[in-house]
């Protein structure tokens, strides 16, 4: 094929518009471009082409003629060859040049033209977008119109449906870009007023449809006072507003539903619901619920009856709530929400009614109030009540299921029937919640409420079941846990009734509660099913460990400052360390687990009360060392002032011990009481002695002197022995002074010492020997013998005699 030579440039945009033209009449875009170029001509292209073929023959008769003499004939034809490749490759260069003058011509024209389609394309699509946004312009304009039509009708649903309408609208338009058009901005606006202006209608309607008349808020009124001055009325229909029929509720709300708006409203008349009207039916028994019904409304008021104390029933409280929520579903909720444009219906073809989407606002609210304000309540304290909690259950489901008729429940909401039902589980949960706290508040009671317990009074302690028993009607029994002689043992080998007994001292009434408590726990564990009786064990030893942190740090003050509470502490920590010993044991059978035991407790126990009692003892220890401090040493008591403040301090320590005597008096178990008071007694007496023995020079008059010091200690000190209430019990106790007091005969052989003479000294040391090598060393014993004697010959000879006695081999 030929191409005509390239026609001038309008020539060509004229050429490419008749192109545009002719692909639109049916040619290919290739052909249209051919036939409108001007550059070929059918009949002398194909002319071009007949004699190119025909050239192409005669070439070919000629090679054929030349290679037929060449092989064939065997002719010399060495020219004829030679013009003939010459001929052939002159005839190739023309059909290669031939081709690519038309390829380069075709595709330069048809880029060329497919620019300029798109460029048309291009701007036909801009103009069918800007027709779009014109169209669309005019349905919002036209929805608007209506809207502001129906609203003065009070027709809220169709008004939603073409604010809705609007909405999308103005969406669409919103998100072409690359037109920003100023007028989408006033739109806009006018938008976001009709909207504002159609739920403001919309509210001020359903404020009258629920019109709320509560009291004011006032910290003075208790929530049942509250309530009884609180109203709510119910209206299904609106009246007319001169020629304007009222909505009805239905509408309303369905608007609401079709704006979005619904929950939110809900949310808000649910929030006052619960706060002002379904809690306080709840929580008050006397609370009760009055209902007025007229034909197209109703009015909720409430009023107390009867006493408010204890907890409520829960048939009780169903039965109240049932009367509100039905005039609820009455009058405003029983209505089927009408699927909106995007919304299906449900797949059981059902749709949802109003009473459903107030249910799933306040529904999971409502169930834990009922569960933990009413239904927690109705546990029972023991097990011996388990068996009655099926009219219980029964009243919850006769409850759920109405709910789930009027539409306010789901079918698959089941907390209250699930809580229900899982009694057992409660049970045990309540109880061993209930235990610690009880336990808690027994432990920061206070403790110097003190009861007498001694070996032989009966302590009321729950009776222990048989191994294996399960009845859960049994009640618990009291008895007496005296434990019982053993009649195999012969009457001569037989031990005290008293052995292994706690001692008789004073303990707190609460530690003795909290000790029946745990009994008690144990008890119900044993006779419990098989998957709480470790939930109420474990409860017990936390009960235990709480007593630990909690009482320590509570009375702590107390305990530093009372010895008389130190003193009752130690013994409520030793009274239950002695009843840990054997807790386990007794209810090892019973709970069926053979690794139930406190005894890994008892050393705690032990050391809690040890230590307070120490660190009281130290308090004391501290202060008679304060008060022997002002005894000047001892020295120089010939001088009357000197003497004084020594006697003075001496009655004061005195003093001191016979008042805490007093306050340990039948409180602390008598060897206990003799160990603590024996303690600080010998506190005394060997500062004394430190003091004395260290004076270097000592005169007869001031030995005289301190012997009368000394004799008022050994008179007045046996006298705060008196660890219990009778006279007459104390004298054993008071006679027994050196077993309690190490320091006690030391103190008498320096009384002896400072009136005796030297030789009567030489006599008691008696070569290491005698009571006064025992109870001074021999340092001592010297220096006592400088200071009380000047020096002379006879005093050397008595020193010599005072060595350290030798050790026999």
């Amino acid at each position: 094929m030929f191409l005509r030579p390239v026609v001038p440039c309008a020539r060509k945009s004229r050429s490419i518009m008749a192109a545009v033209e002719a692909s639109t009449a049916g040619l290919s875009l290739v052909e249209a471009v051919l036939a409108s170029s001007g550059r070929l001509q059918k009949e002398s292209l194909g002319g071009r082409i007949a004699r190119l073929s025909s050239r192409v023959e005669e070439l070919k008769g000629e090679v054929c003629n030349l290679i037929s003499q060449r092989y064939v004939e065997f002719l010399p034809s060495m020219q004829s060859a030679a013009d003939l490749e010459s001929e052939v490759q002159e005839l190739s260069g023309s059909i290669d040049r031939l081709k690519m003058q038309i390829e380069n011509e075709v595709q330069h024209d048809l880029n060329v033209a497919i620019t300029e389609f798109a460029e048309l394309k291009q701007q036909l699509e801009r103009d069918t977008l800007i027709l779009t946004l014109l169209k669309q312009l005019q349905e919002f304009d036209t929805a608007l119109k209506q809207l502001n039509v129906l609203l003065p009708q009070k027709k809220y649903i169709p008004a939603a449906r073409q604010l809705n309408k609007t909405r999308r609208i103005m969406k669409v338009m919103e998100s072409r870009r690359g037109f920003e058009l100023k007028i989408l901005k006033a739109l806009s606006r006018e938008l976001r007023v009709q909207t504002e202006n159609t739920l403001y209608l919309l509210g001020k309607d359903w404020q009258q449809m629920a019109a709320w008349s509560l009291p004011p808020p006032s910290k003075e009124m208790s929530s049942l006072e509250s309530a009884t001055r609180t109203e709510l009325r119910l209206s299904s229909v609106l009246p007319k507003d001169g020629p304007v029929t009222g909505p009805s509720v239905a509408s309303v709300l369905q608007a609401f539903a079709l704006l979005g708006e619904l929950r939110s409203k809900f949310q808000q008349f649910g929030g006052l619901l619960l706060t002002h009207i379904l809690k306080p039916l709840i929580c008050h028994p006397s609370l009760q619920p009055c209902l007025e019904e007229r034909p197209d409304s109703a009015t909720l008021r409430f009023e107390a009856v009867g006493s408010d104390q204890g907890h409520p029933l829960p048939a009780e409280v169903f039965a109240k709530l049932k009367v509100v929520l039905r005039a609820l579903h009455q009058y405003q909720l029983d209505v089927p929400l009408e699927p909106s444009a995007e919304e299906e219906e449900e797949e059981d073809g059902r749709r949802p009614v109003l009473a459903e989407v107030l249910g799933d606002v306040i529904g999971k609210e409502l169930s834990n109030c009922l569960i933990q304000d009413c239904l927690v309540h109705s546990i029972p304290q023991n097990s011996s009540k388990l068996g009655e909690y099926s009219e219980v259950i029964r009243s919850v489901e006769e409850f759920q299921e109405a709910l789930k008729e009027m539409r306010f429940f789901r079918e698959d909401c089941t907390d209250l029937l699930t809580y229900a039902r899982n009694v057992n589980g409660h049970f045990a949960d309540k109880k061993c919640q209930d235990v610690i706290q009880a336990a808690r508040n027994l432990m920061t009671s206070e403790i110097h409420n003190t009861i007498k317990v001694t070996p032989d009074s009966p302590e009321a302690l729950p009776s222990l079941p048989d191994p294996g028993a399960g009845d859960q009607s049994k009640a618990l029994m009291l008895r007496d846990v005296t434990p019982k002689p053993a009649a195999s043992l012969e009457e001569e080998t037989r031990l005290s009734r008293h052995t292994l007994s706690f001692p008789a001292c004073r303990i707190s009434d609460s530690t003795q509660k909290l000790v029946a408590l745990a009994y008690q726990t144990l008890q119900e564990a044993s006779v419990s099913v098989e998957q709480h009786r470790l939930q109420l064990f474990y409860s017990v030893r936390n009960i235990f460990l709480l007593f630990c942190d909690v009482v320590p740090m509570y009375h702590k003050e107390n305990f530093q400052k009372l010895p008389q509470l130190a003193a009752i502490h130690h013994n409520n920590c030793m009274y239950i360390a002695h009843h840990l010993l054997t807790l386990g044991h007794q209810f090892q059978g019973n709970l069926n687990d053979r690794t139930a035991t406190f005894v890994d407790l008892v050393p705690g126990f032990r050391k809690l009360g040890t230590e307070c009692f120490m660190a009281q003892m130290q308090v004391q220890k501290e202060e008679l060392l304060e008060r022997l401090s002002s005894a000047r040493n001892f020295s120089n008591v010939d001088d009357e002032e000197n003497y004084s403040a020594a006697n003075k301090a001496l009655r004061q320590v005195l003093h001191q011990l016979r008042r805490l005597g007093k306050v340990w008096q039948d409180v602390l178990p008598a060897n206990v009481y003799c160990k603590a008071m024996g303690t600080l007694l010998n506190l005394a007496l060997t500062e004394i002695l430190s003091r004395i023995t260290s004076l270097e020079d000592i005169s007869a008059e001031n030995a005289d002197r301190l012997h009368d010091l000394c004799q008022i200690m050994v008179d007045e000190g046996p006298r705060v022995f008196v660890p219990l209430p009778e006279e007459e019990q104390n004298r054993p106790f008071q006679e027994e002074v050196p077993v309690y007091v190490p320091r006690w005969m030391t103190f008498k052989e320096l009384m002896l010492v400072l009136q005796a003479s030297l030789q009567e000294i030489v006599d008691r040391w008696a070569d290491g020997k005698g009571p006064l090598a025992t109870a001074f060393p021999a340092t001592e014993v010297k220096n006592l013998i400088r200071a009380l004697f000047q020096n002379t010959e006879r005093r050397a000879a008595a020193l010599a005699k005072i060595k350290k006695p030798t050790q026999p081999k």
